[in-house]
């Protein structure tokens, strides 16, 4: 039999266990390929907004690879154990280690390179797909054609070849180390099952949760005015970091055993099938895949996190360009004002004009804010202060004041407080106010609140503070102006001759139209790139545990022989089998998922306004995703059963 018959034949023998590895590989060179091509398309450079979305795809194409390698790497090293007796035969029958590595080499050129073309194809195709769903995110109004670029074929070719040689080296290095008498012996000893509970171990597992509950403690009060100075925030992050990650380490070395045996001998040591087929596999496997584990938990709870970030962030732009200007338009000179009106009633467009008068004092805060604020300047800060009867719907008492244009930043940073009372210093008099409640309704834009919210008082104390203003505390402009758009639809058109008229680039001058526009753009690309990374990432590692389920699935196939002989059906070991899967893909899945919760959770108010929906919904597709594997392994499970017998 000549080397190209046998590398034929081997090819075809082992073609049924590489299926899920090519579409792998097909998948990730068509993403790569995807991303390259976006990248150099001169569309993205007419891009509305300040950030260029070339640089942003760029900077994700050499994560992308990072990712891509490790699994491509990782995923091979799984593959070549597995064929670890198949080498040992080649070298029985006398074949040299050279000629094998000829032979694995030829194999893994002709799957590797075919799957890369594969991927190209399939990666032009979707570039044009891809592009329209980032203008869409964007909201840029453009056309998307597809371009094919030769500079994105070069990158693509040379990144997945250099690639290739270090699979190649790879594997030359293990058949060059192994013995013959090793090679039969490395698929026994990369699983080491466990039979005894000792006393280190229990140690081990209350340990882990232990310091994962503590870095979720942390994390809860991270933002809560606890920590006030940057450097004492800077080592709680670098704390929580560390706890939550060494102690998921330990959790998957030694809490899920502890776990799982506690049910063991609560239960005497009499076990059901299910509970035999699923709780004493995973007691045994999760200790030798606890790295793994720890890194697919961790980059998962990362992707998740930053996704729901930047989600967040893109979900709230509308409320954020609110907060920073509570009306379509804002200027600041009344001749500006009168010349814009005019020029968009000549345009048909129907506006409502909004006034209010601004005053600018000193107050004492140190009652109402936490010591972030106190500390730094005696509780003692420039204050924005506007009549109730500037706001409708407003009414105060001449002993109460509201924060109005609060954010969730403000309350929850720095520690915001009401029923506590703040104190007006003027020139003569000093006046007590009780704040009676907060409002995240802006009233005036942030030239005039400089990011502290503004305070709503009683007109007679309006009045008082008025007569009693420091002059160098005042403004140039002292009254707030404010343009709606009647007709929502006429938004568009009367931002274009906002800025035909050049008033963006007066102080002061806002369109919150633009802001909505621009925050758009900014954060659905970084969304988009998050997205596209975080789906690599749930794919390549879900393709991982799948291998691993499939090198279980082979080793424990002759129990499940003798199971059969025993008389249990297929659907009997199938019933446990789904149970194992369920705590094979779930446990990491649940992990991730509560670690990018208390991620999430600690400092979302520093990203936008909402958090349920848009976490809560990047959880559900990431879940949905990751079961997909799941449901593969139980698949594959379910015909190691029916051929073992």
């Amino acid at each position: 039999m000549s080397l190209t018959h046998l590398i034929y034949r081997n090819l075809r023998k082992n073609l049924k266990n590489y299926y899920l590895y090519v579409f792998a590989l097909v998948f990730s060179v068509a993403l790569y390929f995807a991303f390259v091509t976006l990248q150099y398309d001169p569309a993205l450079d007419e891009m509305k907004g300040s950030v260029k979305g070339a640089a942003g795809l760029a900077a994700a194409s050499v994560l992308l690879v990072a990712i891509v390698a490790i699994f491509l790497l990782y995923a091979n090293t799984i593959f070549i154990k597995r064929r670890s007796k198949e080498i040992g035969l080649f070298q029985l029958i006398g074949l040299t280690k050279g000629k094998i590595f000829r032979i694995l080499s030829s194999e893994n050129l002709i799957l590797y390179f075919g799957s890369m073309l594969i991927g190209m194809f399939v990666g032009f195709s979707c570039s044009r797909l891809l592009l329209m769903i980032l203008f869409q995110i964007i909201g840029v109004d453009a056309k998307a054609s597809l371009r094919f670029s030769s500079q994105a074929l070069v990158q693509t070719v040379v990144v997945f070849a250099a690639i290739y040689l270090l699979i190649m080296l790879m594997n030359y290095l293990f058949i060059k180390r192994q013995s013959i008498l090793s090679l039969f012996r490395v698929t026994s000893t990369t699983e080491n099952a466990y039979r005894k509970m000792p006393l280190s171990e229990i140690v081990i597992g209350v340990l882990g949760i232990g310091l994962i509950l503590y870095g979720y403690r942390i994390s809860a009060d991270l933002f809560g005015g606890k920590y006030t100075e940057m450097r004492e925030l800077f080592l709680a992050m670098i704390l929580i970091l560390g706890s939550v990650i060494i102690g998921t380490y330990l959790f998957y070395k030694g809490s899920v055993s502890f776990i799982f045996n506690l049910v063991r001998k609560a239960k005497g040591g009499y076990l059901s099938l299910n509970e035999v087929l699923s709780l004493s596999s995973i007691m045994f496997r999760m200790k030798s895949n606890a790295l793994l584990l720890t890194i697919i938990t961790t980059v998962s709870a990362l992707a998740i996190g930053l996704l729901s970030l930047s989600y967040i962030s893109y979900y709230s732009t509308e409320k954020s360009a609110e907060q920073t200007v509570p009306n379509h338009f804002t200027l600041l000179d009344p001749v500006d004002i009168d010349a814009f009106e005019q020029a968009l009633k000549q345009a048909g467009i129907e506006t409502r004009e909004t006034q209010r008068r601004v005053l600018m004092t000193e107050g004492d805060v140190s009652r109402v804010f936490n010591s972030i604020v106190g500390g730094e300047t005696n509780g003692i800060i420039k204050l924005t202060v506007i009549d109730e009867q500037d706001v409708e719907g407003i009414d105060v008492s001449p002993d109460e004041a509201l924060f109005a244009g609060t954010s969730n930043a403000v309350e929850q940073f720095m520690g915001m407080k009401s029923n506590e009372k703040i104190r007006f210093m003027g020139q003569k008099e000093s006046i007590p106010i009780t704040v009676i409640d907060t409002n995240k309704e802006a009233i005036v834009s942030l030239y005039f609140s400089a990011g502290m919210p503004p305070v709503i008082v009683d007109h007679a104390i309006y009045e008082r503070l008025e007569k009693d203003a420091k002059p160098d505390l005042q403004r140039e402009y002292s009254v707030y102006y404010g343009i709606d758009v009647v007709n929502r639809q006429d938004l568009e058109e009367a931002n274009r001759i906002f800025h035909e008229r050049g008033y963006e680039e007066r102080s002061g001058a806002v369109s919150q139209y633009q802001i909505v526009m621009d925050q758009k753009s900014n954060m659905g690309l970084i969304m988009f790139i998050v997205g596209f990374l975080g789906l690599t990432f749930l794919i390549t590692s879900g393709c991982i545990l799948y291998f691993k389920q499939m090198g279980e699935g082979e080793e424990e196939k002759p129990s499940y022989t003798i199971l059969r002989k025993l008389g249990f059906t297929p659907g009997n070991l199938l019933r446990g089998i789904q149970f194992k899967q369920v705590f094979n893909f779930g446990i990491p899945l649940a992990v991730g998922l509560s670690h990018s919760y208390f991620a999430v959770r600690s400092g979302w108010f520093l990203f936008g306004t909402e958090l349920w929906t848009p976490m809560i919904l990047v959880m559900l597709i990431y879940t949905a995703l990751y079961s997909i594997f799941g449901l593969l392994s139980v698949l594959f499970y379910k015909r190691v059963i029916k051929e073992s017998l």
